[in-house]
């Protein structure tokens, strides 16, 4: 995009200095002819910049010239006005903060620009929780945010799910992640994690803690994830699934089985055979029972048995016509409009 390599040289320039036209070609994988006119296009939008001819010479901007995006790219200028993101800013006490500096960016850009990042903000909007999640309230959320924020001890009550449910803890809060749409408090010593929806009561205490500098967020998240997954996941069940029916989770089974349905795990009528890790009999019971006649559980055999109860019972149930309670002359049908 043309008003992305504008911006682009504007800043190769400021922070690096003279530039060749073959220099700047090769940082932006353009032709050196682009180059050329996207120069003039600059000059001719009122920046100062000139070109020395010769060995040494080659592009630069005028001595104290700056353009005022200091460094932000056009991607990074954009992403600040998805409308997804005052949410989440908002929850964490920095909605008025947000705002101001959106305000300050959309003023920084070139017209062009600003109207690019206008369309963006009115075409993609970020609702991070599912269609059928409860919202969780989570009114200590800022203070948790300020003390990541400030390095600040919190003594926390806080409720898990295993006895006894109601503790008392003292966190050195390192980082917040937000995954679908709730917010977790990554804190030492541990480092543990904790739902910020689950504190009940929240002292900001006078004492600072030292951020190990090796800490790593992100990295930390994605160790926590595979490892909640594996321990969650204890146990596996074999499934057939009826064409175009897919588990995000599965995953083909062993060759031995996979051959009894055929050559790609794929029976004469188009079913296959897969592996799922599974919690418990419990909810994989729900789970599968959900998929209907698209899904067969060959194992473990208290799984399948499971569910051979419930469709018993539940074909028992179905079997005959309910009878219609208005029938009974003691209990006429309501009129119409009341």
């Amino acid at each position: 995009m043309k008003s992305s390599r504008l911006v682009s040289i504007l800043l190769l320039l400021q922070t690096r200095g003279r530039m060749t036209a073959a220099q700047l070609a090769a940082e932006l994988e353009v032709s050196v002819r682009t180059v050329y006119r996207d120069v003039e296009a600059l000059g001719a939008a009122g920046v100062p910049l000139y070109g020395d001819a010769g060995h040494a010479g080659g592009y630069r901007l005028l001595d104290g010239y700056r353009t005022r995006l200091t460094g932000l790219t056009t991607e990074e200028a954009q992403a600040l006005f998805l409308a997804g993101v005052p949410g989440p800013a908002a929850q964490l006490g920095l909605g008025a903060v947000l705002a101001a500096a959106q305000l300050k960016v959309r003023a920084a850009l070139p017209a062009q620009l600003r109207a690019h990042a206008d369309r963006v903000g009115g075409r993609f909007h970020l609702d991070a929780p599912g269609w059928y999640a409860r919202a969780e309230e989570a009114p200590y959320l800022p203070a948790v945010a300020d003390a990541v924020w400030n390095n600040r001890v919190l003594d926390i009550a806080y409720r898990r799910w295993r006895t006894p449910t109601d503790v008392d803890r003292r966190l050195e809060p390192y980082g917040l992640v937000l995954k679908a749409g709730r917010w977790y408090v990554v804190a030492g010593p541990g480092p543990r994690t904790f739902r910020v929806d689950q504190i009940l009561r929240l002292t900001a205490s006078g004492e600072r803690f030292v951020r190990p500098d090796d800490f790593d967020l992100a990295a930390y998240w994605t160790a926590y994830q595979r490892d909640f997954h594996e321990r969650l996941h204890t146990a596996e069940a074999v499934v057939r699934l009826a064409p175009g029916v897919t588990l995000a989770r599965a995953r083909p089974v062993g060759e031995s089985v996979a051959e009894s349905v055929g050559e790609g795990g794929a029976d004469a009528d188009g079913w296959s055979v897969v592996t799922v890790p599974i919690e418990s009999v419990e909810r994989a019971h729900d789970e599968f029972l959900a998929l209907g006649a698209g899904a067969e559980v060959l194992g473990p055999p208290e799984l399948r048995a499971r569910l051979a109860r419930t469709v018993t019972t539940l074909a028992e149930r179905y079997r005959d016509t309910p009878r219609n309670p208005y029938d009974d002359p003691g209990n006429p049908r309501p009129a119409d409009g009341n």
